[in-house]
């Protein structure tokens, strides 16, 4: 395996090893973040029936224009010129080849035949060329959808209003909405918005099926109480049976009653494209599930099951039910069984399983990348298909894998691998079938990405990713910028960061550093669930003893070291300055940070405060208060960027307010940086370029070396 990937597998024994073999001499291009701007972002494959061609969405940013525009484009895993599949739409995506490979199916909003789409809409292109076409036209819009076996019809998700009957009664309700004179939202639900946005008032996201050749539209879950989860419903939610005749989609049992919910499985029997029943598969509510697979027989569901009665840190294990044994309608759920238990790893979707049903292939994180896994569920035992960088998507057909992968040196690639039924690589290497943005980095220079670790909270080894500037050189000294993730149960590493980029960074003549400190993800439950119950405590101690690491290193200057983060790593900022000697790190910057964790009782998470935490802060205000950096701000003197976005909902702004606020009154010096469109994230192009310029002006600020050249030229 090792001799056939781009990147061979890392020891994970090893103490440090080197990923990256880029050029160490400095070049006239940099990476600068107007660059990174220019190059184009690759989106999930589909690959053909007959494995020759893969198609995935292309958007291409333009600053001046602050916009992000994306088209459908077909490659060849054969060889040959990729070639652009749309060229009118705005934001074409999520394209799928039919079984048959006949046609293409996308998400776009469009202008067809004079009428100009006010939601995101099916359409349809050859792949061969021609014009799309509006598959039908779904007044409250498309999410996500699926193709059926005999290409023939699609499943799609589109939020309706559950107590409507047929889709004029939908289209007409939609119409009076948007002719409403107020903007009032009233709700009696517990779930109601996510990340950026209110959840549409009064609909549910429903299951519906769109005939291609007449663009009829039967909404399968109408008259029942039934709803797929609200928050990000996707196609990953459901899955067809391989005759067609059945359907199998995650349901909220509690109908967004409950602010941390459990979903469960259930079936719809289908006569032609009509519900007959509805059935409930798998319902417990000890368990969170998720992304149903039917086998290729049809007579075995895999699915991820999470324990969520142990703990909620809990990670998803793949689960098997046996359909044949399942009985019928109206019957109790059926007996199933998790089949990963001892993997210490945790599977993600989507699942997909081998052509001879006995694997199943899934994405998991392991120390700081992402790989495509092979599970065998004879021997309940994983291995990897294709390694990371990190492997953001993946799709197979026909003995072909074909992946979308980054790694921290470039940004996402799609590669194909061809596999045999057992999950042994064919083919002598990995191919490559996409060049789109090496003009752009052509001559770029680039440091070197590394791999180390040091010893942190309970003498646990703590891995720290290092991404070294253009011509580092260990005889001179260099600023250490520590970049903290978010999460906290996440675990980057060796991945191509758009918001946060490690080597527009260390471009800029830093050494980044970042710590996969305790809590972080694939690492194993015990690392993970470590930091339960006492935020900040162990992850201060894995922070401090990475800069102690580092300091030691004759390449580092010690008294230029800075600490940021976004999210959780906002939060460990925040808290690093109430806790930390001032004058150990010269600047903070905190983005999209938590501050209160009281205050932070509106976000749209509220439901899973108590778990994290340790108890309600009305039943325990001294615990919540003992991991919150706003009770600690009378020691906070360390000068402070903070940035934020009015849209956040993950972490509302008053978060940054507050914290911005509370250093103005103390006297600290500080700068807010608040963006009134943006959400968690700052995406718009002309944002996100005036968001890292800020951040490298503030940390300059603080530079003592920065400050003396600035004076010898001043």
């Amino acid at each position: 395996m090792k001799d056939i990937l781009e990147m061979a597998a890392l020891d994970s024994k090893s103490k440090s090893k080197s990923i990256s073999k880029s050029k160490t001499k400095t070049s006239a291009k940099q990476l600068t973040v107007e660059l990174m701007w220019q190059l184009q972002r690759l989106g999930a494959p589909s690959i053909s029936p007959d494995g020759a061609q893969v198609v995935c969405a292309v958007a291409q940013p333009s600053v001046k224009e602050n916009t992000i525009q994306s088209a459908i484009w077909l490659l060849s895993t054969l060889g040959g010129e990729p070639r652009q599949l749309t060229q009118c739409g705005d934001k074409d995506g999520r394209p799928q080849f039919s079984p048959q490979g006949d046609w293409v199916a996308f998400v776009a909003k469009r202008e067809q035949n004079g009428k100009k789409d006010d939601e995101p809409q099916l359409y349809l292109i050859p792949p061969d060329g021609g014009e799309a076409k509006r598959a039908g036209e779904v007044a409250t819009g498309v999410v996500d959808f699926k193709w059926f076996p005999d290409g023939k019809r699609i499943a799609f998700i589109t939020w309706a209003w559950p107590k409507l009957k047929g889709t004029s009664a939908q289209a007409e309700k939609l119409k009076e909405t948007k002719a409403r004179k107020d903007s009032a939202y009233a709700t009696e639900d517990a779930v109601y918005r996510h990340w950026d946005h209110n959840l549409p008032m009064g609909r549910v996201p429903h299951l519906c099926i769109m005939d291609i050749a007449t663009g009829a539209v039967v909404d399968l879950l109408e008259g029942t109480d039934y709803e797929l989860p609200r928050r990000e419903p996707s196609a990953n939610e459901f899955d067809i049976s391989p005759d067609g005749q059945k359907i199998t989609f995650v349901f909220d049992p509690d109908r967004a009653q409950n602010a941390a919910p459990r979903m469960a499985l259930a079936e719809i029997e289908l006569k032609g494209s009509k519900p007959k029943a509805i059935r409930e598969l798998v319902k417990n509510k000890a368990w969170d599930l998720s992304g149903p697979a039917y086998s290729p027989t049809g007579q075995q569901l895999a699915f991820l099951a999470s324990h969520q009665a142990i703990k909620h840190t809990q990670p998803n294990h793949l689960a098997l039910l046996e359909l044949k044994a399942s009985g019928a309608a109206g019957q109790k759920s059926a007996a199933w069984k998790a089949i990963s238990a001892k993997w210490d790893r945790e599977p993600q979707m989507p699942l997909k399983w081998s052509e001879d049903g006995a694997a199943l292939l899934c994405k998991a994180e392991d120390k700081g990348r992402q790989h495509v896994w092979r599970f065998d569920i004879a021997k309940q035992t994983p291995s990897i298909v294709a390694e990371g960088g990190t492997v953001h998507a993946f799709d197979e057909a026909a003995g072909q894998l074909v992946t979308l992968t980054d790694r921290a040196v470039h940004p996402g690639r799609l590669h194909v691998l061809r596999v045999d039924e057992s999950g042994q690589i064919e083919s002598a290497a990995l191919k490559r079938i996409e060049h789109f943005n090496d003009d752009l980095l052509a001559g770029v220079a680039l440091g070197q990405t590394e791999e180390h670790w040091f010893k942190g909270a309970q003498g646990d080894d703590v891995q720290v990713w290092l991404h070294f500037p253009p011509g580092f050189t260990k005889d001179q000294k260099y600023p250490l910028l520590h970049t903290i993730h978010g999460g906290p149960h996440t675990g980057p590493g060796d991945v191509w960061h758009w918001r946060w980029n490690y080597h527009v960074f260390a471009a800029q003549g830093y050494v980044v550093a970042n710590v996969n400190y305790h809590g972080s993800s694939g690492f194993g439950l015990k690392f993970l669930d470590s930091i339960t119950h006492q935020w900040g405590q162990l992850e201060l101690q894995d922070m401090e003893a990475s800069t102690d690491w580092l300091r030691k290193k004759p390449w580092i200057a010690k008294d230029r070291v800075f600490a940021t983060g976004g999210s959780y790593g906002g939060y460990m900022v925040a808290w690093m300055n109430a806790h930390v000697k001032p004058g150990r790190y010269q600047a903070y910057v905190c983005h999209a940070g938590c501050f209160d964790w009281v205050g932070m009782f509106s976000d749209d998470a509220y439901g899973w405060h108590a778990q994290e935490l340790g108890g309600w802060y009305w039943n325990d205000i001294k615990k919540v208060h003992a991991q919150s950096p706003h009770a600690y701000a009378a020691t906070m003197q360390t000068p402070t960027l903070v940035i934020h976005g009015a849209k956040d909902y993950r972490v509302p702004d008053a978060q940054g307010l507050a914290y911005y606020n509370t250093l103005k009154a103390k006297g600290v010096d500080a700068r807010l940086l608040w963006y009134p469109d943006e959400n968690h994230w700052i995406l718009k192009p002309a944002n996100n370029v005036i968001w890292y310029h800020e951040f490298f002006d503030w940390i300059k600020r603080y530079d003592p070396a920065f400050k003396k050249k600035q004076q010898r030229l001043s």
